[in-house]
């Protein structure tokens, strides 16, 4: 079925009353821009996880081109690319015109950055405003937005509900003392879990999850590093004991591996995005398609401070600064930010990219296949992966560089000792979190 066909679908079984509920607010003022004559665009962005996305974009990007006359290119890097390739672009005042990056890159030259206060302030307010994270990564004076927010990829536990049946378990766990039972009962059976230690990008960020879930924290809320404490010696002893669990390799796993280990059957739960899922769906492999509907997915356990601590990988939409045409950038984003092109992107991504808006949150993927609803609000319960600091040069260096994964990586893999890996850790935050 085409991706249009999908959408009528949809459309017809959300019926008028979803319709109504989306409706953007009729109070919202319009926002009046001004391409410039002659204006051609250049977007860098990352490549896609699932096809859906990158087809669909294009679509949007073909139908902006049609009503405005304004040539865009597009070129798809993978997100370990993107982010030195802007670091070079706003360094040296040349390159794409918008950039779609992840996490905190926009903090690591905000000065080199559009101002685009006047269009995030539009959409929050004709979509139900942003969620407080979208705030805290691209609006972090509390004033002027250096950024317009485009959503997440949702971190959750994907899993082989037979696997984990076989293993005496008929629902995913929900603290970490019966997820490390559960993870131990699976490699009994042979059937291991696996999870990223390498610099993955996105799918490191559970490193975030472990600390956050014994209360460990990379800094307080006064920005001074606080990584080398108790309870991130906590968090490190129980990874140690759910590193033994893991299939081996997981030390030099990148984004892709992951997604590659369970399509093959190699694992039985990681975390990861919807697109293992999306991959199975679509697959034209008998085995792969069939394993769909095994997959089930489930949010992160909770740890000993009781209260969720998601990490998601955040997705931002930059124009730089030096771009010759800053008023159709701006249209640009406006127009693939606003519902007739948004939410059949959302749709054709079949979940993957959770919204940052908080009307996109009732559009019907989310309720039209029950697997995808886990996904929806990433963005709505995300801890910024500066947490519990203010977010800015620092936050987003110490996130680049892979700070507390590389903790973790050489902590529970014995590599260093807990003692060891943590000073390192806080050496290395020290020298972006200078006092």
């Amino acid at each position: 079925m085409s991706d249009i066909s999908r959408r009528k679908v949809l459309e017809g079984a959300a019926g008028l009353a979803a319709a109504t509920v989306f409706a953007p607010s009729v109070h919202a003022q319009t926002l009046a821009l001004k391409p410039e004559k002659g204006a051609k665009l250049r977007v860098l962005r990352w490549s896609r996880f699932v096809q859906g996305d990158i087809d669909q974009y294009m679509k949007n990007v073909a139908a902006f081109t049609a009503k405005t006359g304004i040539e865009v290119r597009v070129d798809n890097e993978g997100w370990e690319d993107v982010r030195p390739k802007a670091a070079v672009a706003a360094n040296t005042g040349a390159g794409p015109d918008i950039i779609l990056s992840t996490n905190d890159d926009a903090n690591l030259y905000p000065e080199k950055l559009l101002d685009v206060t006047d269009l995030s302030e539009y959409l929050g307010k004709k979509y139900g405003g942003w969620y407080p994270a979208v705030q805290q990564y691209l609006k972090p004076d509390g004033k002027k937005w250096i950024g317009v927010g485009l959503g997440a990829a949702g971190s959750m536990m994907v899993y082989r509900d037979s696997m984990l049946k076989a293993a005496g378990y008929n629902a995913f766990p929900k603290t970490t003392d019966d997820f490390l039972k559960m993870a131990q009962a699976l490699h009994a059976k042979n059937t291991p879990i696996g999870m990223a230690l390498g610099n993955a990008t996105g799918d490191g960020l559970w490193c975030n999850w472990l600390i956050w879930a014994f209360g460990g924290k990379l800094v307080d809320q006064n920005n001074k590093v606080v990584i080398d404490s108790a309870e991130t010696a906590k968090a490190l002893e129980y990874g140690k004991q759910l590193y033994a669990t893991f299939i081996p390799g997981t030390l030099s796993w990148l984004d892709p591996n992951n997604n590659k280990a369970f399509l093959d059957g190699q694992i039985s739960a990681t975390n990861n995005g919807i697109s293992i899922y999306y991959a199975a769906k679509n697959s034209t492999d008998a085995k792969i398609k069939e394993m769909a509907s095994d997959i089930q997915h489930a949010t992160f356990p909770v740890g000993p401070v009781g209260q969720p601590t998601e990490s998601h990988l955040f997705f931002n939409q930059m124009i730089m600064k030096y771009t010759k045409y800053p008023q159709a950038a701006k249209e640009f984003l406006r127009f693939m930010m606003e519902k007739e092109q948004f939410d059949p992107w959302l749709t054709a991504a079949g979940g993957y990219i959770a919204p940052p808006l908080d009307a996109y949150s009732k559009i019907a993927v989310w309720t039209a296949d029950p697997k995808n609803t886990p996904y929806r609000d990433a963005v709505k319960n995300m801890r910024p992966t500066g947490y519990a600091g203010k977010l800015g040069y620092a936050s987003a260096g110490a996130g680049a560089d892979f700070i507390v994964v590389n903790m973790v990586a050489e902590a529970i893999s014995g590599s260093k000792s807990v003692k060891e890996a943590m000073e390192r850790a806080q050496k290395r935050a020290e020298r972006y979190y200078k006092v």
